[in-house]
């Protein structure tokens, strides 16, 4: 065997056939015997891609049909009470979706990735039990098609500390009803073989951790890895280092640990510990987060520089963090530019990837195949710095010589402008930007980029949506409306298109929750607008009412989370350029007399460094960069940004250093308490707090949402408040939509009618 290791692999399918499967069952267009059934082919495709590619270390339980959180949170019996009546997949999709008698349970990034998990909600109350066979069963599923699987497994600290407190107890207080959860099925999983390796995902060992959660790391392991001496136990952490966490597992009888040396280059400093107590070393080497091809010369390096502390034969050559990350394979991609695709490497690449180094690395003997994708990788990446596709001097330049980075006007001097330009009161209502896009937008855009239709018929049906959208929110009395972005299939991938410097795919999917899945753009030049963007389309629908219409731009900072990162300069540097083109599109679109733009900026937590020593620096070229976006924004034009998904308590100061005239938040999942810090800090500016969850189907009642915004008023005064749902309306339909904006400008006009003081 090659000793290769995959952390994990994706699950939506290389055509989405998850996530199709998933929205008929939804959709009662088909019974749930569908889904298993394109479960179980994705799950044998999927391992035997990973044979066939000669890993040694294959995953089982790390398919899941919505998220992996979730599945631990049944695995362990920690059912909310709102769902105790319910029973599988009504349970299961309940808790990730809602339904119409109970909220769906929060969601939020994992770490510092697109990627979003379900937060388990702890009480002192809650009990935990075994739960679910589908480890052991999946397991077997594998054995069948004679394949060996590793066992993926939440671990135990993670899950809890990634949790959400429902009454304020301490979470970890359960830590040792969950590992004696853990101990029952590891014994249940001795049962199954001869030898089984099993896999603790322990991310959180990344982050920078306090005393207590630290001192459970030993007797949580010392416990796990001594139930059996058939089952090897392998901690995996990944996206930073994990050195104080490395130093404890070290002494215990764990067999192997997975360090992450593509983000997280202090692991290096651990290597002596992990040398000194024999432990396995599952090397992390091949990126599972970016798409570029991996340089074999300069992983051979990494790698050597390991064995010079490890023995060479206690090392195994892994995937930094599960492929779930990048897309699954680059064969469909028969339209992306010849030169950038053979830079690219996706899942399926980089399993061929990781057998190649792992076979160099130990001197295996190479076949005559092999030699060459050797020598044609060395090439490519050669050819890569050196092509005439990545710099554009002249934005350089550009660049170079600015001398506005930030609005001249202060805030409270703008605000008293554009409340008497726009002539608004209190409690004004919006949306964040997008309705919802139907089939019949999406077949419109997909005849038009096939050459089907002309651009005369595509617009004229992107003119008719925006007609239509105008009316609804004109008839139901929104104050602030927006066109509704039926031109574009994505917040990022829209402008991405329309900027020098990206390339785009035809089926680079990525998963982001449940079927929701995002295909990222490919910053690999420098990035430069040489035409208006967004301008035509706002100013049709600013022709279409007298009420303020919003333009709506994705900020620079989202624009780089949401991408693929070129890896040749520094993220900061790709940003600035981004930056510097949306400055120019907020000048067009206020010169247009668009005068309320919204710029969101809603990953920009999502960028934030996991290790507290690294976050001034990213908080810092971060705001910059967003504040350059909307510089050239004059008094009377006001800035709008949205968040999501954030918990702000942490970053408030980075916010108000933000500058935005408004900013629209999710809170619809978490009540009023992230609202509570804006007060807490004395946030001057305007804010728009969701009152409802566009992540579910459910529509919420007028009333519900008379208390949702008598909630907010407890915290904050109604001149400062916005009515807004959580985030935009793309994947609802809409008669969800219609039936809840309907509700929300009637809970509103309620509100507003009791005379609220």
């Amino acid at each position: 065997m090659q000793k290769n290791y995959v952390i994990g692999f994706p699950r939506i399918g290389e055509k989405r056939e998850l996530k199709k499967v998933l929205e008929k069952y939804w959709a009662k267009q088909s019974d749930f015997g569908d889904v298993e059934y394109v479960a179980s082919q994705l799950k044998k495709r999927h391992w035997n891609y990973q044979k066939e590619a000669k890993i040694e270390f294959i995953s089982s339980n790390d398919f899941s049909y919505y998220d992996n959180m979730l599945d631990t949170s049944i695995l362990l019996g920690a059912i909310p009470k709102r769902f105790e009546n319910l029973k599988d997949e009504e349970l299961y999709f309940a808790m990730a979706r809602g339904n119409e008698n109970s909220v769906a349970m929060e969601m939020t990034k994992w770490f510092n990735t697109n990627y979003h998990y379900i937060v388990p909600e702890i009480s002192k109350e809650t009990t935990f039990k075994l739960n679910s066979k589908k480890v052991i069963e999946e397991y077997k599923e594998a054995l069948e098609l004679g394949i060996k699987t590793k066992i993926n497994l939440i671990g135990a600290i993670t899950y809890l500390g990634l949790s959400k407190s429902v009454d304020n107890n301490d979470v970890f207080l359960h830590i040792n009803k969950v590992v004696e959860v853990y101990k029952e099925l590891l014994l249940e999983i001795s049962k199954l073989d001869e030898e089984v390796v099993v896999q603790f995902d322990e991310p959180l060992f990344v982050k920078d951790l306090d005393s207590k959660v630290l001192s459970l790391i030993k007797p949580v392991y010392d416990a796990l890895a001594s139930v059996s001496t058939n089952i090897k136990v392998v901690v995996t952490t990944y996206f930073e280092h994990s050195n104080d966490a490395t130093k404890i597992l070290v002494n215990t009888p764990i067999w192997a640990l997975g360090l992450d040396f593509i983000h997280g280059v202090k692991n290096f400093e651990a290597l002596e510990l992990i040398k000194n107590s024999n432990k396995i070393l599952i090397a992390g080497v091949i990126d599972g987060r970016n798409i570029w091809k991996s340089n074999f010369q300069d992983k051979i390096q990494l790698l050597n520089k390991i064995s010079k502390v490890v023995d060479k034969e206690n090392v195994i050559v892994g995937t930094s963090c599960s492929l779930l990350h990048v897309p699954f394979t680059l064969s469909y991609e028969e339209k992306l530019d010849k030169e950038i695709k053979s830079w690219l490497a996706f899942a399926n690449e980089k399993l061929k990837e990781l057998s190649l180094v792992s076979k160099q690395f130990f001197d295996f003997k190479l076949n005559l195949d092999e030699v060459s994708s050797i020598r044609k990788n060395a090439e490519e990446n050669s050819q890569r710095k050196i092509s005439s596709k990545i710099h554009n001097i002249k934005i350089q330049e550009e660049i170079k010589s600015l001398k506005l980075f930030e609005r001249v006007d202060k805030f409270q001097d703008r605000i008293k402008v554009q409340r008497e330009f726009f002539k608004y009161d209190f409690l004004t209502t919006t949306t964040i930007g997008s309705f919802p896009q139907t089939p019949q937008i999406r077949e419109n855009r997909k005849n038009f980029k096939a050459n089907l239709i002309s651009e005369e018929v595509y617009e004229s049906e992107i003119k008719k949506y925006i007609d239509d959208c105008v009316a609804f929110q004109e008839e139901i009395g929104l104050d602030v409306l927006v066109h509704g972005e039926p031109e574009r299939n994505d917040m990022v991938e829209y402008f991405g298109e329309m900027l020098d410097g990206f390339a785009f795919t035809q089926n680079a999917w990525v998963q982001s929750y449940g079927s929701r899945c995002v295909k990222p753009p490919l910053i690999y030049g420098d990035v430069n607008r040489a035409n208006p963007m967004t301008v035509e389309w706002i100013k049709y629908a600013q022709s279409k009412t007298s009420k303020v219409m919003k333009g709506m731009l994705t900020g620079p900072v989202t624009i780089l989370n949401w991408s693929f990162v070129r890896d040749d300069l520094p993220r900061s540097a790709v940003t600035r350029q981004i930056a510097y083109a949306i400055c120019k599109e907020v000048d067009d679109l206020q010169n247009a007399g668009i005068k309320m733009i919204q710029v969101d900026e809603a990953a920009f937590k999502e960028g934030y460094p996991l290790r507290v020593e690294n976050i001034k620096e990213y908080e810092n070229w971060a705001v910059d960069n967003f504040k350059l976006s909307v510089s050239s924004a004059k008094v009377d034009t006001q800035i709008h940004t949205h968040m999501c998904y954030s918990e702000f308590n942490d970053i408030i100061k980075t916010i108000e250093a933000m500058d935005a005239d408004v900013i629209s938040i999710e809170t619809a999942r978490s009540g009023n308490r992230l609202l509570r810090i804006f007060k807490e800090v004395a946030y001057k500016q305007e804010i728009g707090p969701g009152i409802y969850d566009i992540h579910s189907p459910r529509v919420p009642s007028v009333e519900e949402m008379v208390e949702q915004i008598k909630s907010l008023l407890e915290v904050l005064p109604k001149e400062q408040l916005w009515i807004n749902p959580d985030c935009g309306l793309k994947t609802r339909k809409w008669p969800e939509v219609k039936q809840s904006l309907e509700n929300m400008v009637k809970a509103v006009n309620i509100i507003k009618k009791g005379e609220i003081k």
